[in-house]
């Protein structure tokens, strides 16, 4: 029963934010279990919720030639990010960890590092106190999809225990040809409204813009899987009028969601290996804040 209520988010039409013109799709999905890595799955299940050990890089993943990012498949429902140094789909040939070799010939890397957080833009729920993780649950799944000119991911967390109840929450993320930025849209497939937390990460020594509308960090990730250490640039941009409150935790800035059932934020990140976007101002100038307000 709870699989036909996610049907019209499933198949439903999803914002296309490029020129009909363009046919090429410069996106791309990967999801396949470490025991068969040859085989792309389209869904994988879990009643423990959690196969981050299990399933290729931690978790479903998608792509544009701009950046590539992940679900974690675990309690943590963390968004992670693989930076690109040059346009180009990696995914299925890097399978987010190129070699030391490749990442020497212009490929990109995992530097981001999400750590226990909600990473960039990764949705969680507040009680009414503090933040509540989308676990445990009854079952956890990940779907990849490929469409003409996008792909997404979803990873919907069913039973998860919110106050006096249960509820089953599934998150998107959208990657489109020809922008650097995603779309995240969070859904409550419940009778009543919740409140959602998502947010940014960031780490010490990192320079935060947190303005209405947008947060930014720049700033190295102490990753320990990229061949070497370098800036990293990361944003969210969010309609103001759909929080209530604003948290920094010391580790991540937390956007806290008035009640509801739907929420959407675009999220973009890129690194110093960027020729064009190099530094956190270039970063911030390549961002159409109001573009996607406006998309609301």
């Amino acid at each position: 029963m709870k699989k036909l209520m996610i049907i019209p988010l499933i198949f439903g039409s999803l914002c296309c934010c490029q020129s009909e013109s363009k046919t090429e799709n410069k996106t791309d999905i990967s999801m396949f279990m470490r025991a068969d890595s040859t085989t792309y799955l389209s869904e994988v299940s879990s009643k423990s919720g959690d196969l981050f050990q299990t399933i290729g890089h931690h978790g479903p993943a998608v792509e544009n030639e701009w950046i590539g990012l992940r679900f974690y498949f675990d309690k943590k429902a963390a968004i992670d990010v693989y930076n690109k140094t040059k346009p180009g789909l990696e995914l299925k040939k890097g399978r987010w960890y190129p070699t030391v070799e490749q990442q020497k010939n212009g490929w990109g890397a995992d530097y981001y590092k999400a750590g226990q957080t909600v990473g960039l833009g990764g949705v969680r729920l507040w009680d009414g106190e503090k933040v509540v993780f989308l676990n445990p649950v009854t079952n956890r799944t990940a779907r990849v999809v490929k469409e003409r000119l996008s792909s997404y991911m979803e990873l919907l967390s069913e039973d998860v225990p919110y106050k006096d109840r249960t509820v089953d929450i599934l998150v998107r993320v959208t990657v489109y040809s020809g922008i650097r930025e995603a779309k995240v849209e969070a859904f409550a497939l419940a009778d009543e409204p919740v409140q959602f937390v998502t947010g940014i990460n960031y780490h010490d020594g990192s320079e935060v813009r947190n303005h209405d509308g947008l947060i930014a960090t720049w700033g190295v990730h102490p990753e320990d899987v990229a061949a070497e250490l370098i800036n990293i640039g990361a944003a969210i941009i969010y309609d103001p009028s759909d929080y209530i409150d604003k948290q920094d935790d010391g580790k991540q800035i937390l956007l806290i969601s008035k009640p509801g059932k739907q929420l959407t934020t675009w999220i973009s990140s890129v690194s110093e290996r960027d020729e064009k976007l190099n530094t956190l101002e270039k970063f911030l100038n390549s961002l159409d804040i109001e573009k996607y307000l406006k998309e609301e």
